[in-house]
Order: structure tokens, then sequence, then C-alpha cells
């Protein structure tokens, strides 16, 4: 039986992610929680530190519900929350008592209380004492009995003291805990914000509890993510909720979640003397932010002084991103429509759902005289920037891939994935490239530097300005040979942070991408004729930007997923017909508008 109780409520922690032994900055009281599906045990695998329990005294029974009518002989104080702790302590499942019971008295408060004390006797191994100093409490709410006799109370009783009325009179070695009724400072039902005044209230209340050394909870109060944050903030010391898995988890990761920059680059004002100007199309940029949807560019933005070098241009479209076998693309059907102006299946990289080859963008620029490139965060193997010079059904055959690229149109490539290259490395210098261990200007007809062996590190890792001076580069390189070129830019890592939900790296890495932006435009403005498009072959992470403060540059960031979505992305455009890409398309109409735009000189 014991074997099988472990089992149960080992299973229980797991469902709801357990954070019950962790130390945690914030507490939580689980209200009403015999209503839970599964009480006490819900609370306690949620970490919560108070758990309430109303009683009602019946025939001396010591019954749990709010009112008579909802009592059942089954659901008493012990059967529901003193055995439980008990065989919960004998089995291991509860190593440390950080909790404590609020019990809430719904009858009168001294005969209900002579039969709680007759009752304890048998629990008095796991009660709070002198000689157990890590003991349960008990703390008595609802019907109380005069403060002047609480010190005739056992050592393991303490009591809710429920009124704004504070003094050093009070029998403050007896009193655990301060509650009120939150409507008695304001009506604020948990959405938006809290009026100011009324929240000066709450704190000015919270201050005096502290400055007696006791916590303070508020009952009645909104039950939501923005008021859990609220009360966090205000330094509520018990968050009175109904929801303790779910505020658990909430905050648990709301330091994570949560993301203040101190790391801001100068922003280039356009001239825009190009911009949708009927300029032949000599140069195309193509910049892709992956994974990079509209709460991520609005978290960058509000992260870095309300302005970004993104946000200086005019013409901005929305793509729908669907895959030919998906609702909900991945990068490599994403970028394979750019490329090749194709929708394919999932995975697959520069075919079509039924294999076979499409012809990539720089395989048909090549064709009218362009030099093409490709930079990347990521293996040059990766999904992105393979699709623009690879043919394969499965976008992690990576030593597959990289036999393509000699055989490619490209004329430059930076990114990381030596590894997946090494048996390649003779071919591509037979196919004229040369490989260099820096970014050196250097003569050459093609040029390949790997970055890594796998993918760079992150930008909060130390990956530098590599976007930054690898495109300088690429762009000294392409205007070296006084031809027209096609270049591919990803910033890979923005869709990292979508994936594994970091605030963090989301936002420092979209912010990289737009320093890089910065210095594309200028490059437009001083060469006419050349398009610049800037956009995401996918959303990640559904996020949601819940709350933020300018001031300070800190956005919380909310997520709904750890995966792509197929959220409508932007493009945004600047430089020769760059009003072309307004409105709202498919993705494979940029590869069209393109070719269109270069066949159209």
């Amino acid at each position: 039986m014991k074997k099988f109780f472990v089992s149960v409520i080992s299973a229980l922690f797991w469902v709801v992610g357990t954070q019950a032994q962790t130390t945690q900055p914030f507490r939580l009281h689980s209200h009403n929680d015999y209503l839970q599906e599964v009480p006490f045990w819900a609370a306690y695998s949620a970490g919560a530190s108070s758990i309430e329990v109303d009683v009602i005294l019946h025939r001396r029974e010591l019954m749990v519900a709010h009112e008579p009518e909802s009592m059942d002989s089954k659901r008493t104080l012990e059967s529901l929350y003193l055995d439980p702790i008990t065989e919960g302590l004998e089995n291991g499942v509860i190593s440390t008592i950080n909790f404590h019971l609020l019990v809430d008295l719904k009858t009168a408060a001294e005969p209900t209380l002579e039969v709680l004390m007759e009752r304890m006797k048998q629990y008095s191994p796991i009660l709070f004492g002198d000689t157990n100093p890590n003991g349960l409490k008990l703390i008595i709410s609802g019907n109380r009995p005069k403060p002047e006799t609480y010190s005739q109370y056992p050592e393991w009783m303490f009591f809710d003291y429920q009124s704004e009325t504070l003094n050093s009179e009070l029998p403050w070695d007896k009193i655990a805990m301060v509650s009120l009724n939150f409507r008695q400072f304001s009506v604020w039902n948990g959405k938006g914000r809290m009026v100011e005044e009324e929240r000066k209230r709450v704190e000015e209340f919270i201050d005096l509890v502290h400055s007696f050394d006791k916590p303070v909870r508020f009952w009645a109060s909104p039950d939501s993510k923005s008021a859990w944050k609220a009360f966090y903030e205000m330094g509520e010391d018990f968050i009175n909720t109904d929801r303790p898995v779910q505020a658990a988890e909430y905050l648990g990761k709301l330091n994570e979640n949560i993301y203040q920059n101190t790391a801001f680059h100068s922003i280039y004002q356009p001239t825009f003397e190009w911009d949708g100007a009927d300029v032949p199309v000599k140069n195309v940029i193509l910049l892709i932010g992956d994974g990079n949807g509209l709460a991520q560019l609005s978290a960058g933005l509000f992260s870095h002084k309300n302005e970004l070098n993104v946000t200086q241009l005019k013409n901005i479209g929305l793509i729908k991103t669907q895959a030919a076998d998906d609702f909900t693309t991945d990068s490599a059907a994403g970028a394979t429509a750019f490329a090749t102006g194709h929708k394919t299946n999932n995975r697959a990289i520069g075919v079509d759902p039924k294999g076979k080859v499409l012809p990539t963008l720089p395989e048909f620029l090549d064709s009218l005289g362009f030099q093409n490139g490709i930079i990347t965060t990521d293996q040059l193997t990766g999904a992105t920037p393979a699709s623009f010079y690879a043919h394969h059904s499965e976008r992690d055959a990576s030593e597959q891939i990289a036999k393509f690229l000699a055989k490619s149109p490209l004329d430059l490539v930076i990114g990381g994935g030596e590894r997946a290259f090494r048996a390649e490395k003779k071919n591509l210098t037979d196919a004229g490239f040369t490989l260099v261990e820096g970014l050196k200007p250097i003569k050459t007809d093609r040029l390949g530097y790997f970055a890594a062996e796998g993918a760079l590190p992150k930008k909060l890792e130390g990956r530098g300005d590599f976007l930054v001076e690898s495109t300088l580069f690429a762009l000294e390189f392409f205007q070296g040979k006084g031809s027209p070129f096609f270049l591919m830019i990803e910033s890979a890592f923005i869709d990292s942070g979508g994936h594994s939900n970091s605030t963090s790296t989301l936002i420092s890495e979209m912010l990289d991408f737009d320093a890089l932006l910065g210095e594309v435009i200028r490059f437009a403005d001083e060469n006419p004729g050349t398009l610049v498009l800037i956009t995401a072959d996918h959303e990640t992470g559904g996020v949601s930007i819940p709350q933020g403060d300018l001031a300070s540059h800190r956005v919380e960031l909310g997520f709904h997923s750890d995966d792509h979505t197929g959220i409508l992305v932007p493009i945004i455009a600047y430089g020769s017909y760059s009003d072309r890409f307004r409105g709202v398309y498919e993705n494979t109409e940029v590869f069209r508008k393109i070719v269109d735009l270069v066949r159209k000189e």
C-alpha cells in the first residue's frame, strides 16, 4: 500500500511539474484548497507555503466544507490533510514541512478549537513546538477567539489577524500572518494595471504589516497572471490563488521571462532617396530572422529605447507561411518557399513535395550574371542556408547536403558547420573556393569561411559582432567584383529563443539582427539599385508581450508554445521597388517578386 501511495504522489508531481522542494522567491496561498481536484497534494507539488482548509464542527467531527450543505462524511480535516501529511512524511514523499495549514473555522471558535486540540494529540509527532521547530503549524482563521486569549492555545497553533488596526500591543508572538479583503483597498479585477492611488494604499499596508515583521495576505483578490505579478512586485508574502499549479509555473519563470536590455546600438536614419524608386535592381539582400515574428520585433523595439533600425522603414507586408503538407511550416519548407517560389513539405530542402529538384534563386540569378552568397549564425548545412544551394528531402542529412555546395552557384559562404564539410574541402577548393581562417581582404573568385565546427555561439555567449562584421566583409567582397549580387543573411537564434522560451536569447538575438540592418540600409542608400528585404521563415514560440517598461527597457514575454506557429510574419522592404512588397501574400511570392523585378530590367 505504501509503495502504491508513493507511486501515485510521484506521478502527480510529474504531471504538475512540481517545484515543491525548490527555493522560490515567492510564496503561494492555496485558497479553498479542499476544492482542488487533489486537495493538499496539488498545492504541495506546486510549492504552496500556505494551504487553506475550511472546517465545520459537525457532531464532533471536523468536516471540510464551506457550508453544511456541501459536507461529505469522507472529507474531514484528518482524511484530506493530516493523514496525507503524516503518511507523506513516513514514506519520504515529504522531506521537510515547508508549509502551514490555514484552518478557516466556519463554526464557533471555542467549541471547534476544543475538538481540534483533542484530535491533534494523535498528530503530535508532526506538530511544531520547542522540540520540533520544523513541525507543522496550524493558523486559525475565520471564527477566532479574542486576541487576548491566544497565548492559552498550544504552541503549534497560531492565528490569522484580520484588521487594518495594528499596534505593538497585539500578541504578535501568536499571530502568524495578517489577512485582509483586497476589496478594502481596490476594485482592480486583475486586468490591465491597478490605479496608482489604490496600488499605493496596498503597498503602504504591506509595509505596515512588515514593520511588525509579519507576512501579509489578501483574500478576494484577482487571480490572474497580471495579478500574481503585481502582488509579487508589491511584496505580498502569500499570494492568494485558486490555481496554485498555474501560479507557481508562471511566477517560477517570471525572472526568465523578463529581460532588461543594457546593450544598445546606433540607429541609422535612412535617406529614403531611392526607397520605392523605379531604379534597376542590381543587388538583392534578403535578411531572414529565423522565427522572428511581430512579437519578437516588438520585444526588441520596446527594450531598445522604443526605436530600431527596422522600424524606420515604411514598406511593410505580411507573409503566410504554411507548408505544402502542414499548417505550420518548419525552416526547411519556409526557406525553400523563399528560395524556389514553391511550397514543399516540412523537412524538404530545394525539392517539391515529390522530391523533384527545384531551381533556386541563386541558380536563376547566376544565369543573369549575379554573384551569390549566404551568411548564417547557424551551420551552413542548416535548413535555411541549405535551401539556397541544396536539393534534398531531409534537412538533417548534413553530409549529403554539404556535397551540393561545391556544385552550387554560390561565390561566398560564411557560417558555422565546418564539421560537416571536412570530407568536402577538396571538392570545394577544386571548385574554386578559397577557404579562409578569418575575414581579411583577399582576392579570390569564391570564398568560404567556416567560423565554427557547429553553429556559432549565441550573442549572450560571446559571438560578438559576427553578423555585422561578416556582412560588411561580404558587401566589400561583392563590390570588388563589380557585378550585381544576391546575399542571403540569416540570424538563426531568434528561433532558438522561441524554442527554449528564453526571453534573453530571443531579444538579444533580435537586437543583434537589427544592428546588422542599420549597416545594410546604409549600404542601400549609398548604392542605388539595391533592394533590401527583411523577413522571417516563420514565428516561433507563440510569443506575447503581457507587460514591459519602456523607461527601464524591460520586457516580459509570454510563450504559448515551444515550437513554430502559423502566425503571419512581417516582410519589410527598402530600396528599389520596395513598394512592391506591401500587402498580405504567400511566402512563395517573395521569390516571384524578386524574379519579376530582376527580369524587369
